[in-house]
């Protein structure tokens, strides 16, 4: 009788585990990866795609200078061609930030042929966390230095659905 009750609460147990996990196990298996990041500068919009179909699309923000495709440090101007988004930061002084390969060997050569350095650091990012309680000031305008920036819950949704390596494309 005893390890008849013990087979049986064991079972139980199992079951109950299985139960409790399974929407975790089912929502892993169907959270949706993008496997291209395609940004529009004139439309203000990142998305999130894949296989070819539209995942979401977020307003974003660009360089303080946005028309053009960014030819030296400091120009204000958010790059355009095709990166990758090859690492990422928890902990910069902007909410999460993710990197874009930028500068790529062109964009590299060409800064070089005019005696200027390309920039770099060009990111994916959310409001500065100086600002997280003022997020509104940030809407509406570019202002960044060059980089991508978007709402924090914006980057929350990027950074689950865009892994390190991801292909970004990033049109004028």
């Amino acid at each position: 009788m005893k390890k008849k009750i013990s087979t049986e609460f064991v079972g139980h147990l199992t079951l109950l585990l299985f139960l409790l996990l399974l929407p975790s196990l089912s929502a892993a298996r169907t959270a949706a990866q993008a496997d291209l990041v395609v940004v529009q500068k004139s439309q203000r919009q990142l998305q999130l795609i894949a296989e070819g179909r539209i995942l979401r699309t977020f307003p974003i923000a660009l360089g303080k200078n946005p028309v053009g495709h960014k030819q030296y440090e400091g120009d204000g101007r958010t790059p355009e061609g095709h990166y990758v988004l090859d690492w990422r930061n928890p902990s910069s002084r902007f909410y999460k930030s993710i990197h874009i390969s930028y500068p790529n060997r062109r964009d590299y050569e060409r800064a070089l042929r005019r005696g200027q350095e390309p920039g770099h650091a060009i990111m994916i990012h959310g409001i500065p966390n100086e600002f997280a309680q003022a997020p509104e000031l940030f809407e509406a305008i570019d202002w960044t230095e060059g980089c991508i920036a978007v709402s924090n819950d914006a980057i929350e949704e990027i950074w689950r659905m865009v892994a390190n390596n991801t292909p970004i494309e990033i049109y004028p």
